[in-house]
């Protein structure tokens, strides 16, 4: 399993996904929007939802996976929760200052239905209230919802962890379990002021302990599943799957052009979002099946310069997430006080998208720099930067009347990096 994780460490293709699912979430967090037509929700049941947390699923498996085997649990727990700090704090920043934002720009626009169509309308009567329960998680302001999602899977993840680590089938039985029981008994969180959440954490857990599942497959696993990818009726099954969840997808959006036969309407029925329905994870398993065949881990198209922002976004998925949503709420803001045409919504997808992408090349240029010693002495002689040490002269003649060497400079240069 070691060798396993530490090859999947340089595998570009969660990167590349995490990039895609932020733009999508960008363009599919912009009511109205056009240009939206052509993200995962309008073109089959899954979305980019259900990407993001399959894919950082597959990625906290990996990273943590392997540092579970090479540092134990408890070291690796505490990164985790380290993580898990680092995403609460960042929900908490644009949690207080999205809504308030809103409401501002609500007032100052002279337009509150803003307000209620964000779902922030506890934030005009009950203030503290909302702030407190958005705190603890349970507010339900509009674009959130896969942030407090990734909050509490992460949360749980070092239990995952060790379960993938010693029995991961069992783990993965489990898993399943937990998303039956869940849709039967309509288990979900409240949320304030009523309600549940909009992604039911007991069902969601299921995409996110099959991406663990699959980062931590041994040998024998990895090749049966190429094994199943190469017998051609399963991929023709699998594409076949996906063309008639496009189509039932297309004639939900447009009821007029009857596509779709009752059956199949009645097969499928509704496309349920919060609890997960199952031929929505059936679609995603299919979309992964065919996607890991065509792309394989060294696909030389990643080496293309057009697939490289979407990979940066990736990879700085956190701070593209949070641009993602003010600018969501921008455009959306753009195009409701605009001429209503087509060019307008290109127009702001286009721009939030390459914001977006600067974001991420910023951080990670920032990050590059903290990781760079504050100076450099490597120019100097070895003599020449001994002399240019100073050490008090109570030292010296300490020292010197006590006979013993004089202490000699020692200089660290300590590189930090993220985890």
């Amino acid at each position: 399993m070691k060798a396993e994780l530490a090859a999947r460490d340089g595998d570009l293709r969660p990167c590349l996904l995490l990039g895609v699912a932020a733009w999508f979430l960008f363009l599919d967090h912009v009511p109205h929007n056009g240009v939206s037509l052509l993200t995962m929700r309008n073109l089959g049941f899954s979305g980019a939802a259900d990407l993001f947390v399959f894919v950082g699923g597959y990625t906290a498996a990996t990273l943590y996976g392997r540092m579970m085997l090479e540092r134990g649990f408890v070291v690796t727990a505490t990164r985790i929760f380290k993580r898990l700090w680092q995403l609460y704090a960042a929900y908490i920043v644009l949690f207080v200052i999205y809504i308030n934002l809103i409401g501002y720009v609500a007032r100052q626009s002279a337009a509150p239905e803003l307000i209620g169509e964000f779902n922030v309308t506890g934030i005009v009567d009950h203030t503290v209230r909302t702030l407190i329960h958005g705190l603890l998680l349970r507010a339900k302001p509009l674009n959130l919802d896969v942030l407090q999602l990734f909050i509490v899977l992460m949360a749980i993840f070092p239990l995952v962890l060790i379960g993938m680590v010693r029995r991961p089938n069992v783990t993965v039985a489990a898993s399943i379990g937990l998303y039956f029981a869940a849709r039967q008994l309509e288990w979900n969180l409240s949320a304030f002021p009523d309600g549940h959440w909009y992604l039911n954490p007991f069902c969601w857990q299921l995409l996110f302990v099959l991406g663990a599942w699959f980062s931590s497959s041994g040998p024998e696993q990895i090749r049966a599943v190429h094994k199943l990818q190469e017998f051609a009726i399963l991929r023709a099954a699998a594409s076949l799957y996906l063309a008639v969840a496009l189509v039932v997808t297309v004639a939900g959006k447009f009821p007029q052009l009857t596509l779709v036969p009752d059956f199949l309407r009645d097969v499928f029925g509704p496309n349920d979002r919060e609890s997960l329905v199952p031929h929505r994870v059936v679609h995603f398993l299919a979309l992964a099946f065919l996607f890991t065949y065509m792309v394989p881990r060294d696909w030389s198209g990643f080496r293309w310069q057009a697939l490289q922002p979407a990979i940066k976004c990736g990879q700085e998925w956190l701070a593209v997430f949070c641009a993602g949503v003010f600018l969501s709420f921008a455009g959306h803001l753009v195009l409701i006080t605009s001429p209503d045409s087509l060019a307008m919504q290109i127009l702001v997808s286009s721009a939030g998208i390459l914001i977006m992408t600067g974001v991420a090349y910023y951080v990670s240029w920032s990050k590059q720099q903290d990781q760079k010693p504050a100076f450099r002495a490597t120019g100097l002689p070895q003599e020449s930067r001994l002399s240019q040490t100073r050490f008090p002269e109570s030292l010296a003649s300490t020292a010197q009347s006590t006979g013993s060497a004089p202490l000699q400079p020692h200089l660290t240069v300590s590189r930090r990096g993220g985890v």
